[in-house]
Parts: structure tokens; sequence; C-alpha cells
């Protein structure tokens, strides 16, 4: 029988009932409409968006060049055959306009549905490629949730309720250079983020991604960086390893590129990935993968990202950030462009901050392994005068937290 909720909406009562969760308490906010920097929930309170879909929503909520995107493609033709058969406009001219924008060998694009996907895909093209099966992840990395991407996932609380996982990974501590000895000619793939997310927005630091860089050219190994959160020009370039001086052999992209819609895709040379194709034929197929629809949301994204100031402005609004989020309770803040984080004194004051911003209309969240961390990536389309709303309203709330 169905349970009875008190002062619920039925949406909200059949969203606990008949949706799976995937927290003990999820936030619940029932959505009416979303515009630009704004949520709007069915009472018609506004929330300014400092999380953007957990950095996927890269130009605000409906932007019109998406949107319009959307309509004319679904009005043109939707789904018509699996990933790779048919030639699909949408998604040939996104492939070749972001081969434009990347750095040699960087030119050949397989489209999939998610960023933990395109890793899957990565991960099968690094074993392909090299004959080997060893893949070396860091610690507290996260990289998607499923079965393979879960096995290098460097956060044992997560992925000890669902093993046994895919054998073969070992796991090396981010900016560590002493860890780079185990990476040797039996690892067919080093896969690390550029930035590190749910570890709390760590930047590589004393040219680490160079020096794995050199150890993989030393061994033989590929270098597949994940780029699924800093991509799309989230850090105030393209993508975050343009800011390292180095290349990855794979990069895996996926959130910021849709402009809201789900996606992911990673990218090779084209001899590379040409090793998908045969022996066996069909070394990876996805149906959805592609989709025209998707694309041409995608290719509107990469469009506005790129022919505008847009990446230039990320790296002003985050001084903007930096100059504002100045108070005795917060540590630090991480991260670069405007893909930060505010570092607090606890995880009790982490989860206050979020709540009580939640309750003043100011929309944050967590990071997946760092406790003390309030997640603030807003679009890159969120203007000053919103900045400066929504930090006065944290530094408000700071402000009241009794120890």
């Amino acid at each position: 029988m169905k349970k009875t909720y008190r002062n619920m909406s039925m949406t909200k009562q059949d969203f606990f009932e008949y949706q799976a969760q995937t927290s003990p308490h999820p936030l619940a906010l029932e959505v009416s409409h979303a515009r630009g920097s704004y949520i709007y929930d069915t009472t018609g309170k506004a929330y300014l968006d400092f999380v953007a879909g957990v950095s996927a929503n890269t130009l605000g909520h409906s932007h019109p060049r998406v949107v319009e995107a959307v309509k004319e493609q679904a009005g043109s033709y939707m789904h018509v055959m699996v990933y790779g058969e048919f030639v699909q406009k949408p998604a040939v001219e996104l492939t070749r306009l972001l081969a434009s924008h990347l750095p040699a060998p960087l030119e050949t694009t397989y489209l999939v549905n998610s960023g933990t996907e395109a890793i899957e895909g990565a991960l099968k093209l690094a074993k392909k490629a090299t004959g080997r099966s060893e893949i070396i992840a860091a610690r507290n990395a996260y990289h998607g949730n499923t079965q393979g991407s879960m096995s290098v996932m460097g956060h044992e609380e997560r992925r000890q309720a669902f093993r046994p996982l895919i054998p073969g990974s070992r796991f090396i501590t981010f900016n560590k250079e002493e860890d780079l000895e185990n990476i040797t000619e039996r690892t067919a793939a080093v896969l690390l983020e550029t930035i590190q997310g749910g570890a709390g927005f760590i930047l590589p630091s004393d040219n680490y991604l160079q020096k794995v860089r050199m150890r993989c050219n030393e061994t033989g190994t590929l270098l597949i960086l994940d780029e699924i959160q800093p991509g799309y020009g989230r850090t105030g370039k393209l993508f975050g390893f343009e800011h390292f001086g180095i290349v990855p052999d794979i990069l895996v992209m996926g959130k910021g590129m849709g402009g809201g819609m789900p996606v992911g895709a990673f990218t090779a040379s084209k001899a590379l990935m040409a090793l998908l194709k045969d022996n066996p034929k069909l070394g990876h197929v996805t149906t959805f993968g592609g989709n025209p629809v998707i694309a041409a949301a995608c290719l509107a994204t990469l469009r506005e990202v790129t022919e505008t100031s847009l990446m230039a402005a990320t790296l002003e609004k985050e001084k903007l950030f930096r100059e504002l989020l100045v108070h005795p309770r917060i540590r630090e803040v991480r991260g670069k462009g405007l893909m930060l984080a505010i570092m607090t004194e606890s995880a009790e004051m982490t989860n206050y901050v979020i709540l009580e911003s939640l309750k003043r209309g100011v929309l944050m969240f967590w990071l997946l392994f760092e406790p003390n961390a309030v997640r603030i990536t807003p679009p890159l389309t969120i203007s000053e005068a919103e900045i400066r709303e929504g930090c006065s309203v944290i530094l408000d709330i700071l402000d009241q937290w009794h120890d």
C-alpha cells in the first residue's frame, strides 16, 4: 500500500514512493522550471544555482542556443541507427569542431551516453592498444559508478559492497612523485582526473602531470585524463590539461559538454581509436551514443563556449569568488576557474552551510570524499551580481554558525 506523507504534493509523494533513491535524505526540491542561473520550485521560490547540475549546465538553464538546437534537430530526426553506422550531421560537426580545438594527436572522438561509459570505453581501448591489463588510478578518485569505473575508484568504502570488481587495478596517491615507480611495462594505462574532484578539487602541483606523462612514455603506458568535470571551459580553458603543459593519449569528457543533456565522449588519435572497429568488430558499441538531438545540444554548447568570452571571463569570476569568500571560518578556497570548493572547519559546518543556503535560496552541494568541502560550480554564464548575491548569503550563514 502506498504511504502518505504529510505536507507533500502528490508528485513529491510519488517521488519517494516510486523513484529509486540514491541517498537517505535527498534535497527533494520540487522543480517547476529553470532559467539562466536560477531554478524555481513549484511554490515559485527561486534558487540561485551554484551547482549547475554538478558541473553539467555549462551555459546555465535553458540556454536559448541549446534549446533552439534541440528543437530544430528533434523536428528533423531523432534516433535512427546504432552508433557509427549512419552519417548524422550533428555528430559529425560536433566531432570535427572538437578536433579543431584539441592538440595533436587528439583528433577522433567516440560519443557515448555518459562520463562513466566514456571511462569504460577508454579503459577498453587502452587494454586493446597495449595488450596489457593493469590499470593504475589515484586514491580518492571518482570516475563513475559502473563496474569498470568503480574498479578504478580509489575509495574502498564505496567499492566494498559491490565486490568482486574487475581485477588488475592499482592505486597511487595524486601528487606523490615517488608513487610513479609503480607505473611499469605491465601497466596498460594510468587514469587520472586532471583536477581531483570528489577528493576536494585538488590541483596537480610541482609539474606532477608532466612527470606522469614522462613515466608513461618511458614504460609504453597510455595516459588517460578524466576531464568530465573540468571540461568545456570550466577552468578557463576548454580542458583542464591545457593549463599543465601535457597532452593525454586518451581524453575523457562528459557533464558540461551537453548543455544539460546526457552525454559522454572519449577522444584519441585516429590510429588508436581505429582499434575498436575490428578484431573484433564492434569492439565498443552503443545504441544511443551520438544521438542527433544530444549531439546538436553539444555542438551548440561548444560553439557558445568557443565563440564568446565565457572561458576568459571564468578566470575573472574565480578572482571575484576568491575576493568575496574571505571569512575566519573558511580555511581555503580550492580549485580553478568555476570549479571551486570552500573548505570549512568541519563536516558539520559544511552541512550547515549547504542546508541553510538552500533555505535562503542558494543551491550548493557536497563533494564525494571530502566532508569539509562545499561545492561551488555555477554555470559559466553566471553574472557578477549573482556571484555577489550568493557569496553574501554564504558569509552571513557562516556568521551565524555557533560551535
